[in-house]
């Protein structure tokens, strides 16, 4: 790990004031905000990160989880496993506490935060390697996961520069919870919705999210649940627990009359962002709760996916996946 300058944010407007001053912050890698560091850290030892400043923003009063008239307001500072056994969210929003409880370890889940699960970075292989290239790390200079080691990577959202995926389960959640993330930068404050806020790859996957340099990410919130909804969260992995997804699945559905009246479907593993199908979503609507129209969103949201050498199995799998939660989530209404 290379050295760095560590300092306290005083409060919000001082960090991104901070951020936004340095130098390096105008190529938008120079400077870092500190909370759990769960995957920071990692990526610093590892010297996929080398930012020259950390900014600590674990004092700044981000860490709060506050029903409102609009919803949920969920810090950026908020520990995960804090937010997974909220009783509210258990109650309102069980397929984020359920999305949660499947990531990582209990102990990462104590330090780990909303705001860095939502930045949380790929696991590919070639991107964690600096003795490699990739375009995440350095643009243009290759992407070696399409012809070598794909099995764990994206089939939907890829481009010929980059076919990483998405980690996060918690991202799936809230992409099928319309979430809105709340940002303040040197150029003010603006709300982006979780849809829009992670980029596809495209020729600058280098890019990630819509942040700019010195933009922090303060809370995010989530609108009031459905009256009659139900959710779940499926993940499908290689082993039961510390492992990331190969195909999961986030589904929030709404039966009135033994007729789906209301869904919103998000997958995991198998995008380059949360995946999120509006026009799977519309196929569900006005139909009944049957493995036949569950089967018809699946090839909906699955159509256009471009497998790679080794990961034309997840096309399957998430079918199955998707399929099954939503089976699961429909029994008995």
């Amino acid at each position: 790990m290379q050295s760095f300058q560590f300092m306290r944010a005083k409060d919000v407007d001082d960090a991104v004031t901070t951020s936004a001053a340095s130098p390096t912050a105008q190529q938008g890698a120079g400077v870092r905000y500190l909370a759990g560091g769960t995957t920071l850290i990692d990526l610093m030892k590892l010297h996929v990160e080398t930012p020259g400043k950390v900014i600590d923003i674990n004092r700044l009063p981000l860490d709060k989880i506050e029903e409102t008239a609009d919803g949920l307001k969920i810090g950026a500072t908020v520990r995960n496993s804090d937010l997974a056994n909220h009783p509210i969210v258990k109650r309102d929003y069980a397929v984020l506490s359920q999305a949660l409880l499947s990531g990582a370890s209990a102990q990462l889940r104590n330090m780990a935060t909303t705001a860095g699960n939502l930045l949380q970075r790929t696991r590919c292989v070639y991107f964690r390697d600096p003795a490699y290239p990739c375009n995440k790390r350095e643009p243009g200079s290759g992407c070696p996961a399409i012809e070598g080691h794909n099995r764990t990577l994206a089939i939907l959202g890829t481009s010929d520069h980059c076919i990483a995926t998405n980690p996060s389960d918690m991202n799936v959640a809230l992409a099928a919870l319309e979430a809105v993330i709340h940002i303040q930068g040197p150029k003010g404050k603006r709300v982006v919705p979780v849809g829009d806020f992670h980029l596809l790859p495209g020729d600058t996957p280098h890019r990630e999210t819509v942040l700019e340099p010195g933009d922090l990410v303060t809370h995010v919130m989530l609108p009031k649940p459905s009256a009659g909804s139900r959710s779940l969260y499926l993940k499908l992995r290689d082993r039961q627990s510390y492992e990331f997804a190969l195909a999961s699945a986030a589904v929030i559905v709404t039966v009135d009359h033994g007729k789906i009246s209301r869904a919103r479907i998000a997958m995991g593993g198998i995008g380059t962002k949360p995946w999120r199908s509006p026009e799977a979503e519309a196929v569900l609507v006005g139909q009944a709760p049957a493995n036949e129209s569950f089967q018809k969103a699946a090839d909906v949201l699955l159509k256009g996916a471009k497998p790679q050498a080794e990961n034309a199995f997840k096309i399957e799998l998430a079918r199955r996946c998707l399929v099954h939660a939503l089976t699961l989530a429909t029994q008995n209404v």
